[in-house]
Formats: C-alpha cells, structure tokens, sequence
C-alpha cells in the first residue's frame, strides 16, 4: 500500500461531461445556451436535462407531457447521438493530449492517467488537470467536472464533489477527510443492495468502510468489494482500459418514434433500416452473425418478437431480411400500436470466409458481401444511408438529414464542403453529420 504521506504515488483523472447530451445541444445551437432544454423529444419522456432545467425541477425520465404542462418554457429536442459521440470523441482527442493512457469510459465521461507527466508538461498533476478541463471548455463550448486522485474511484468520487464546472484534486493525504462526507452508497460500484448490506455494519460513509481492517472486508466481501476497499485506500487496483474496443459479441439496432404507427409497412422499413444500422457496424468490425433476435415494442411497452437462426453466418442485410420476413406477419398484429422496432445481431464472430453449400446461398450473399464493401465505401464519401435498400425506404427518406432527403428537396446533391472531405473527417463523423467544433487534429 502506497505511503500516507505520498499525496499522488498515481495520478487519475476522472472527466464528466456535465448534462453531457443537453450541453451539447447547447453548444450546437448557441441560442439554446442558458435557457431550459431536455432531450427525449423521441422517446417521449425526458433523456436528458440541462441544469437550468432542473432547476425549474425537471428530472430524467419524466413523461414530457408532464414536463410541457408544468414547466412549459422548456425547450424539448429530439436525442441526436450521432453528434454526441462526435463531441464525445473530441472529449477523448483533447484528453490525449497530455497523455496517451486514456480509459473511454462512457460517451460523457473518461479515465486518464497522467502519471509521469509533470515533467513532459511542465506543470502539477492540478495545473495539468486544470489545463485539461480549460481546453475541453473553450474548444467544445460546455463544461466539464474533473477529479484527480491517486485511484480511479477516488477519482470519480471527486470529479462528484463540485458539479457542475468543478475540478477536485484529493491528494491521498486528504483522503480520508473528504471519504468521511460521502455516504458509502455514492462510491462507485457500491449499489442500493451492497450500501445496504455496509449499513447493517454500521458502515455509512465512504470513510467508515476504507477505515475496516483487511482480515474484516476479506471475511465479508467478494473480489468487487475487496478492490473498491483497497482503491478507497489509494491502492490503484482497477487498471485503465486503454485500448479502443475492437470486437462485440452483439450489436443491437433499435428506433423509437412518435407518434406510435399502426402500419406494417412503416415498420418494416424502420426494422430493415436497423438491419442495414447493425449490419454496418458489423462489417466495420468483420464480423457476421449466425442468429438474430427482432422486436416489434407496442406502446404498452411490451416486447413480440422472434429469434431467427440463420442459415450461414452474415453481415448482409438482405441475408437477414430474408429470414425476419417470414417471422413479421406472425409478429405484427393489425390495429395494435407500435412505438418501437429493434434487432440485435447475436453471437457474433469473425467474417471467416464460408465454405459453399449445395445451392449457392452462400456464394450469392458471398456476390452481395462485394455489393456492400462498395456500399460502405460511398458511404465513408457522402454519408451513411446514401445507398440503401428498397424496404427501408419508407425510413430512411423521414429522415430530414439524410442526403437522400436533401436532394429530392433541394433537386440536386450538394456539393461537399472542404471541412467534408474524408482526409478532414473526424472518427465517426460523415459528410452528412458534422459539427462547427474547430479541428483537433488526427484522432486516432
């Protein structure tokens, strides 16, 4: 166990975006900053709140009817995720900028580890925590809390301590202090079950449980409760996951819409454009499914559906399609109102080459496998969606940003700016989705 005395034997910080979905509504559209706003618009209940929002009393998951007959001066958006994980992937961009050990946590939230770097940067582990939390706000334009600390849960506990626009530095000398004021259930990891479990010991603070012996948290706790014991006491036991996420074992599309719909046909395409979605991403990572499990979601919320074995694994849509048409008709139910489509590829594993069965089923999707690298290559061009299939057409031309929209509004394709072309492209932005945020340079 790191020496009492070592203020910062590590150096963690813990980066939270505050009202991250909200704020980056707000950094959008500057006249929508200072004023009330919550997204959900879709959904139907509230997503997220930015804080003048909850201070009028707004809370997250609030049907938005409520919400507009109470607190009518709130502005009401629909999410737009593809833009937060742009904002958020500046987030990580400029974090990486003082150090190459950085833990994507969450689309709003990160772990970086600056340990070390004092002598790179010239400054403090605060002054480079600070510098972080500066440059994350001038450029991205909402504001981050930040906590640094000598473990990743301490970290996390600070970065807690002074939302919104705080920076918390716990040296681990003065950790004990300030684990005496937070209650055991606000520690990281430590659920309603667990805190309630610590309080029958009459463990109420996150510093009545770092103060039990060892021989007591061994006797009592399993391996979860063990590490934020030993984290809790500055031992850096949760390592940072550093390295981006190169695989899935699922990949899960689903779309929410309102008002409900009663047409087959409208869901349909909505289902089909979640294939093409999930399929996407699938072929990004070279994977291919060998099952499938799609939903209809009525507007009493629940779930009919079917899970589909498929006859060779794939990451074509029109495999998949194929299979989920004989399962519809037995799932949609005239008149019922439906809120919601979804599939989720299962199952998955590495696009091997598929040996030929006896019919050539598999060397006509092996023809479409072709079809859709060339697919996914106009795509990286002009946008997602720029091509796509027939059944999802009902879909995609309600979208108002796609490409496709565009050009039958506007009667010809517009032509792509300099900030579009793909060398000038951040990871996971597309000519059709792009942000007035100022280049970061390379993102990795």
């Amino acid at each position: 166990m790191p020496h009492p005395l070592s203020s910062y034997p590590r150096a963690i910080l813990h980066i939270d975006g505050d009202a991250f979905f909200a704020s980056c509504e707000q950094a959008k559209d500057p006249s929508l900053r200072g004023k009330p706003v919550v997204t959900g618009k879709e959904r139907g209940i509230v997503s997220a709140a930015s804080y003048e929002a909850k201070a009028l009393g707004v809370t997250r998951a609030t049907p938005l009817h409520e919400v507009k007959k109470n607190f009518p001066q709130v502005i009401i958006l629909s999410s737009d995720y593809e833009s937060y994980s742009l904002y958020s992937h500046r987030m990580y961009a400029i974090t990486r900028r003082y150090t190459p050990q950085v833990e994507e946590y969450g689309i709003d939230e990160c772990f970086a580890d600056i340990t070390g770097m004092r002598r790179v940067h010239g400054m403090t582990y605060p002054e480079i925590a600070r510098k972080i939390k500066e440059e994350l706000q001038s450029e991205l334009h909402m504001t981050f809390s930040l906590g640094l600390s000598a473990t990743k849960v301490l970290a996390k506990i600070g970065s807690k301590m002074d939302k919104p626009d705080g920076l918390t530095c716990i040296p681990l000398r003065e950790a004990t202090q300030a684990l005496s004021k937070i209650p055991v259930g606000r520690v990281w990891g430590i659920g309603p079950n667990t805190a309630a479990y610590l309080n029958r010991f009459g463990i109420r603070t996150a510093g009545d449980f770092a103060n039990r012996s060892e021989a007591w948290v061994h006797e009592h706790l399993s391996k979860p409760g063990i590490e934020l014991w030993q984290e809790l006491n500055g031992e850096f036991t949760l390592e940072l996951a550093i390295d981006a996420k190169e695989s899935y074992q699922s990949i899960s599309k689903t779309k929410t819409f309102t008002p409900p719909s009663v047409d087959s046909a409208f869901l349909y395409a909505q289902l089909s454009k979640n294939i093409e979605n999930a399929c996407i991403k699938a072929r990004r990572y070279s994977l291919a499914t060998p099952c499938v499990f799609f939903f209809l979601k009525s507007q009493d919320f629940r779930y009919h559906g079917f899970e589909i074995k498929l006859p060779f694994p794939t990451a074509n849509p029109q495999d998949i399609l194929r299979e989920v048409a004989l399962y519809f008709p037995k799932v949609f139910e005239k008149g019922k109102k439906y809120r919601a489509t979804g599939i989720t590829l299962m199952k998955l594993q590495e696009a091997d080459p598929t040996q030929l069965d006896l019919f050539g089923a598999v060397g006509k999707s092996e023809g479409l496998k072709r079809v859709f690298e060339n697919v996914d290559a106009l795509a990286e061009r002009y946008g997602k969606h720029v091509v796509f299939l027939g059944s999802s057409f009902g879909a995609i031309t309600k979208s108002s940003g796609s490409l496709y929209s565009r050009v039958t509004r506007e009667g010809e394709v517009p032509e792509l700016s300099q900030r579009a072309a793909p060398e000038n492209l951040f990871k996971g932005e597309t000519a059709r989705k792009r942000l007035s945020v100022p280049l970061l340079g390379e993102v990795s």
